[in-house]
């Protein structure tokens, strides 16, 4: 494994599985969080966080504050992989993902893309993220609540939201300076996440998805609202496995369009 530090895994993860998943964390997310997913996927894959300059253990190092600028720093330390790989990204990180997996073309190891929570890239930023992301104090904060995913105690104290506010805010903008450039769709499968009670994220959204991979995406419909997952990981992970254990038969899933509701 590389010590790259964009990369935070479980020092108790099971020596070299097969597969690796990289997982890129919304607006405001901790890299850390997704650790928590290994005791699931135990033997199959290493679950990889993946941190920005900044944010982390990386809190002493600049921003990056362009989505170009962190997708190219991230596909050139995921480049390096000796095995295999997935991408999977949450809401912002589903942006990162995907323009990460731009980055790396056939060449590379990556054989599957997993957005969760995220509008197609072609429809970015969408008009709330732009509004919510020129605004400050309790409004951002107010703004933000649509979302979902900030702890009562957090929107009921401002002092708590200045203390650990700012990377959300600085997330928001970057997201909201996002430009999409239309190219040639990825040359691997897309799976598509999402909370049937998002109400960020719509049928309607997901669907220019398909134009970005030359695979029909899949979709996985999931009970919750834009984190879906907080209390329950299983709906992540239950995805996962099986494209994880195609990865390392060496037949990843290309096709079929599936609902799971």
């Amino acid at each position: 494994m590389s010590t790259s530090p964009w990369f935070v895994t479980r020092p108790d993860a099971a020596p070299r599985p097969a597969v690796r998943v990289y997982c890129f964390p919304h607006a405001g997310g901790n890299a850390k969080s997704f650790l928590g997913w290994q005791a699931d996927l135990a033997g199959e894959a290493e679950i990889v966080g993946v941190c920005h300059p900044g944010r982390g253990h990386r809190f002493r190092e600049a921003p990056l504050e362009r989505v170009p600028d962190l997708a190219d720093g991230a596909a050139e330390a995921i480049a390096g992989t000796d095995r295999p790989f997935l991408l999977f990204g949450h809401s912002f990180g589903a942006v990162l993902a995907f323009e990460v997996a731009r980055r790396l073309g056939p060449s590379a190891d990556l054989r599957h893309l997993v957005a969760s929570g995220c509008s197609a890239p072609a429809l970015l930023p969408t008009r709330r993220v732009v509004e919510t992301a020129r605004l400050d104090g309790p409004a951002f904060t107010e703004a933000v609540g649509f979302f979902g995913g900030l702890p009562p105690e957090v929107v009921a104290d401002e002092a708590l939201q200045e203390l650990l506010l700012p990377h959300l805010r600085s997330d928001f903008r970057t997201v909201a300076g996002y430009t999409y450039r239309p190219s040639a769709p990825l040359d691997v499968p897309v799976t598509l996440i999402n909370g049937s009670d998002d109400p960020h994220v719509d049928a309607a959204a997901l669907e220019p998805w398909a134009r970005e991979s030359v695979h029909p995406p899949v979709l996985h419909q999931v009970p919750g609202g834009h984190f879906y997952f907080e209390d329950a990981p299983g709906l992540v992970t239950d995805v996962l496995r099986p494209l994880v254990r195609a990865v390392d038969q060496g037949s990843a899933h290309r096709g079929e369009h599936v609902e799971v509701v």
